[in-house]
């Protein structure tokens, strides 16, 4: 069997427990891929939200009997599966009533409309969604699980287990699939310009796209010269695929799944028996989700889905907003869950009465890298909203603000997680490191993780790290410096501005890019299994306690200096605010 991240286990034995914030943990962060696999495998039909939800609520109902927690989201996926395969059953003889009585016919109301229009999808990407349209039933279900295998989002047991066939025989479904995939993405290409005999051909055709008419029109297409080069240059679906997300959740489907998950009674195991709770999947069930006046925007990023949520409490006025990151994050859910209380801490737990006075603990000392091959403790999650960034600042190669020399700054506002990706230039410039600094704190600041597959003194190649070679020269840190990882989380909850304080005289050359995450893609990338062949040398380290004694980044002070480069070292920051 597939081996689930540990954390991911965890959550599982804990739902099974009855630990509600597990259980809303689950229902949270499997939405999107329930949401993908029905959504496609029904292709768009208005029903997809209540086979979400059925789903969701056998899954809910179901965790006392799942006996192995590694094979969670096989599990989940074959529920998934059968009730799309139900829901076909049950309305098999009326369903092209419903659908012209609904007004479904319209080709731009099915599901591969919505992932062009949600993912931005464009060129052969677009083409390649267009395509699923021409597959009948069946082989939509196996596109469905093959797109999100290629994407990474299942695995290939995963899929078998959903087509409930073995391995062996999935890989000759997902070939048959592929080969009608291919002819309909040719379909696609050759009726955006058809040919006189390819138009004639078509004259018959009401313009729906249905399997029998792309049998009909390929027949033309792969015998006709001027049709054949058109599609001369396609590429193998799988490439195209790999870059393609998941559709966001609507937010309505979100917040009602969410909130039922967490308010319902569900069965429990204790001591090896199964306590029965009262409520059965009809309970979660008992009203249809729609959206709320809660719910914000629903948008992408990372393939994750994100519902940014209006909390009751006006925010304060903030900089101008380049970038947000809203977690779904539900508006009455504060407390950690199940990973942050079995996250193992960095330093013992303070008494009572030291909690209050005390916030933060720096590290100034030289951290030991951990083992390679030793995943990260579960990282605990922070109540997480808006947060919005303004300074000077250039445009980084990854994407985001990049603070690229001296003088540029970053004034980071609001409340959730950040990214500070490390860039040292060794090529151009060695000598010692000029440390980033973080000014003008109010409210706090967490250093939660490092991540990004590697610490910059790890090796990339024989002699070689991220600090240097024999040939350049290697990057010095400070006396005392803790080791710089390539990604470095941060928290944020009030605001503080970083600065760049590369000099350019006889220092190191360093860029710093800054950008907005969620707590899933923290979690995704110090998670991360060691990879060498992409890049991922080592799994990340969780450093978030969950308490107001996780770290804070060294170099941080609630002054505003008038050289943010004379920021003491040892940063003791007090819990005014």
């Amino acid at each position: 069997m597939y081996a689930r991240p540990t954390y991911e286990v965890e959550t599982v034995l804990a739902a099974r427990a009855g630990d509600r914030g597990a259980i809303d943990e689950l229902v949270r962060s499997h939405l999107p891929l329930v949401y993908n696999i029905a959504g496609r495998a029904m292709n768009g039909h208005p029903d997809v939200d209540d086979v979400v939800q059925e789903t969701m609520a056998r899954v809910v109902t179901g965790l006392a009997g799942l006996r192995d927690p590694e094979s969670f989201r096989s599990w989940l996926v074959a529920i998934t599966m059968n009730q799309v395969r139900e829901w076909r059953r049950s309305t098999a003889t009326t369903l092209s009533v419903l659908d012209e009585a609904l007004g479904m016919a319209d080709p731009g109301s099915d599901f591969a409309a919505l992932t062009i229009a949600r993912l931005g999808l464009s060129g052969q990407r677009r083409e390649t969604a267009e395509a699923a349209r021409w597959l009948d039933a069946d082989d939509r279900e196996v596109l469905t699980l093959w797109w999100l295998e290629v994407a990474g989002e299942v695995t290939r047991a995963e899929l078998a287990f959903g087509l409930e066939t073995s391995e062996q025989h999935a890989a000759v479904r997902v070939q048959r699939t592929k080969r009608r995939l291919e002819s309909a993405r040719a379909v696609v290409r050759a009726l955006a310009a058809p040919c006189p005999e390819l138009a004639e051909a078509a004259a018959p055709w009401d313009g729906t796209p249905s399997d029998l008419w792309r049998k009909r029109l390929y027949r033309h297409v792969r015998e006709c010269p001027v049709c054949t080069a058109q599609a001369s240059d396609l590429v193998p679906a799988d490439r195209l695929l790999a870059g393609i997300g998941l559709v966001a959740v609507p937010a309505g489907i979100a917040i009602g799944l969410t909130e039922l998950a967490r308010t319902a009674a569900v069965p429990v195991v204790k001591a090896g028996l199964l306590a029965k709770g009262k409520a059965a999947a009809g309970s979660l069930l008992a009203a249809k989700p729609v959206a709320v006046a809660a719910a914000g925007a629903t948008v992408i990023a990372g393939g994750a889905m994100i519902v940014q949520t209006i909390e009751d409490v006006p925010p304060e006025r903030a900089a101008p907003v380049i970038a947000t990151s809203s977690p779904a994050t539900a508006p009455r859910s504060p407390a950690p869950t199940a990973s942050a209380v079995s996250a193992r801490p960095l330093s013992p737990k303070p008494t009572p009465s030291r909690q209050a006075s005390l916030y933060g603990r720096t590290v100034d000392t030289v951290d030991q890298a951990p083992p390679k091959n030793r995943p990260p403790a579960p990282l605990p999650r922070r109540r997480a909203g808006q947060v919005a960034f303004a300074g000077e600042y250039g445009h980084a190669r990854f994407g985001g603000p990049g603070l690229t020399k001296r003088g540029h700054y970053l004034t980071i506002t609001g409340r959730g997680y950040f990214l500070v990706r490390l860039g040292i230039l060794y090529h151009n410039r060695v000598g010692p490191f000029p440390p980033v600094t973080w000014t003008g704190l109010k409210g706090k600041l967490f250093h939660v993780a490092s991540g990004g597959g590697h610490r910059m003194d790890d090796e990339q190649a024989p002699g070689v790290t991220w600090m240097g070679s024999s040939e350049t020269g290697f990057v010095r840190l400070p006396s005392g410096h803790q080791q710089r990882w390539q990604n470095e989380f941060y928290y944020i909850d009030g605001s503080v501005t970083v600065h760049n304080n590369d000099s350019g005289g006889g220092g190191a050359d360093v860029d710093f890019t800054v950008m907005p995450k969620t707590w899933e893609e923290v979690w995704a990338d110090i998670s991360a299994k060691p990879d060498r062949a992409r890049g991922i040398l080592r799994y990340g380290l969780t450093r978030d306690t969950g308490d107001d004694l996780a770290p804070v980044p060294q170099y941080l002070t609630r002054k505003q200096p008038v050289d943010p480069a004379l920021v003491p070292q040892r940063s003791q920051v007090s819990t005014r605010r």
